[in-house]
């Protein structure tokens, strides 16, 4: 293969808020790194995951395709090995795909069309396989309230995992580097860098944390508890006990969610110096995102699993030098699927057959200004709600099966605050975008199938009991690696 192909360099956290940078605004912040990263290229100002759940978004990112052509809605659900990704297709194109760190695909494929895996998760390979300790932290790396309770300065392990991801990049870009140095015919890289912050728990080292103590701010927008909440987000809040927070809880986390920000923007540093130290970076192609946002207090929810903007929205920024334009911005809307079609475009692999994203290089290099603005999101739960959202134009609609829908108008009213889903001038934009919600969605079916799954996630799940299948890839996380500062 020809050695000026493109490398690629593919940085993807989780439960990153798309506001929650210097480069898109926000004034507390400390992001240098990727405030640099997007000084350089394109910052995607409107990117929607494809499911504001882990394992459902990130499967759809590597497939192109929704979670419901997937079948993979929840945490617990395999992606089928009939199913080609990008890195099968970077591998059909000649490159040696290659990832390290967080992927979170559950079962027996561990490297989904990935040529080779230096970090493993965190969590067992199987249902049913052994469990994760979390310490003195147990609970928070869910959505409960504990994970308030329990926030503040001192160690997560998903830090002390993601300084290992980093280190090994960072190796990974060295040894590329040597084989660049020892003569012309080293091939380009293909590298796929999977962090797991800033995803709670919200406890930051100290001298991050320290960084925004005393000056954090609370949401912007907090929403009481009331009646007058939509059915699901008043089921939501009551599941997981944050019907009311305290200021301090409230504090506590976003502070420690800030810090653990920053901490993330120092390991991308890392990473991206490796790349310059070794002459890599005029001929490659970076980018960044994550697999879904954080709510982090703003209408009295965190987390994830919601619509709104903070939770569906993510980062995405794409620096090509040579390519692509410099410190430019798109106002877009983007589907987190079409990132992946995009670095197929640009290392000129086979697009899937199958997958739904769209290249962005002839928007971004400005050969076309064809584009229609959409993205799709959606999130089915076990408990039976069923919900798909698409964002069209200015408009955003939420339907939720068997339940009112939500409509806002992002370009009057960004923060969502007003529903106009009842608003009789909106009728004939609600009903056009209602359409295109079920438009090959069957929330029924949906239904349907995750009540076979649930059968079918016991027999795996026992499966993985009685067999105890060894974890081919497993990062080592120990229950003492999680702890808060007794001084807290």
């Amino acid at each position: 293969m020809a050695s000026d192909r493109p490398n690629l360099l593919y940085l993807h956290s989780d439960q990153h808020s798309p506001v929650v940078m210097g480069c898109t605004g926000d004034p507390l912040v400390r992001t240098p790194h990727l405030d640099s990263l997007a000084a350089q290229g394109v910052v995607l100002e409107n990117v929607y995951c494809p499911s504001p759940l882990c394992v459902p978004a990130r499967m759809a990112m590597l497939t192109g395709r929704h979670p419901h052509e997937n079948e993979v809605w929840t945490n617990d659900h395999s992606l089928g090995a009939g199913s080609p990704t990008f890195a099968h297709s970077m591998g059909a194109a000649g490159y040696h795909p290659a990832v390290i760190g967080r992927m979170h695909a559950v079962g027996p494929d561990q490297l989904q069309g990935f040529a080779e895996r230096r970090v493993g998760d965190h969590g067992p390979n199987y249902l049913g396989g052994g469990g994760v300790g979390h310490g003195m932290l147990n609970g928070t790396a869910g959505p409960a309230r504990v994970s308030l309770e329990l926030s503040g300065h001192g160690q997560s392990a998903y830090e002390v995992h993601d300084e290992a991801v980093t280190a090994a990049a960072v190796e990974y870009l060295n040894e590329v580097g040597a084989r660049q140095r020892a003569g012309p015919a080293a091939e380009p890289f293909c590298l796929t860098v999977g962090l797991m912050l800033p995803h709670q728990p919200f406890v930051a080292r100290r001298a991050d944390y320290d960084l925004y103590r005393g000056a954090m701010t609370m949401p912007e927008h907090p929403e009481p508890f009331s009646d007058s909440l939509h059915p699901y987000l008043r089921w939501w809040r009551e599941r997981c006990g944050i019907v009311e927070v305290t200021d301090a809880e409230i504090l506590r986390a976003r502070t420690a969610y800030w810090a653990l920000v920053t901490r993330l923007d120092s390991m991308i540093g890392e990473i991206l110096t490796a790349l310059r130290e070794n002459g890599l970076a005029d001929n490659t192609l970076i980018v960044y995102s994550s697999d879904h946002g954080e709510q982090v207090g703003e209408h009295g929810l965190w987390w994830k699993q919601t619509f709104y903007e903070r939770s569906v929205g993510v980062p995405g920024i794409i620096t090509w030098p040579g390519v692509l334009p410099a410190g430019t911005r798109c106002d877009r809307v983007v589907s987190g699927l079409d990132l992946p079609a995009t670095m197929l475009d640009a290392l000129g692999a086979p697009p899937l057959p199958r997958a739904r994203g769209r290249s962005l290089l002839p928007l971004l290099r400005g050969e076309s200004d064809e584009w229609e603005d959409v993205a799709f999101a959606e999130l089915s739960i076990d408990e039976g709600w069923y919900m798909r959202m698409v964002r069209s134009g200015d408009w955003k609609l939420c339907y939720y099966h068997g339940h009112p829908s939500q409509l806002f108008n992002l370009a009057e009213d960004p923060q969502e605050l007003h529903d106009r889903a009842q608003d009789p001038a909106c009728r004939e934009v609600r009903e056009q975008l209602t359409a295109r919600v079920l438009d090959g969605w069957d929330p029924d079916w949906v239904g349907e199938q995750l009540a076979v799954k649930r059968r079918e996630r016991e027999i795996f799940r026992t499966w993985g009991q009685q067999v105890r299948p060894p974890d081919r890839y497993r990062w080592p996380m120990r229950p003492e690696m999680s702890y808060l500062d007794a001084d807290n």
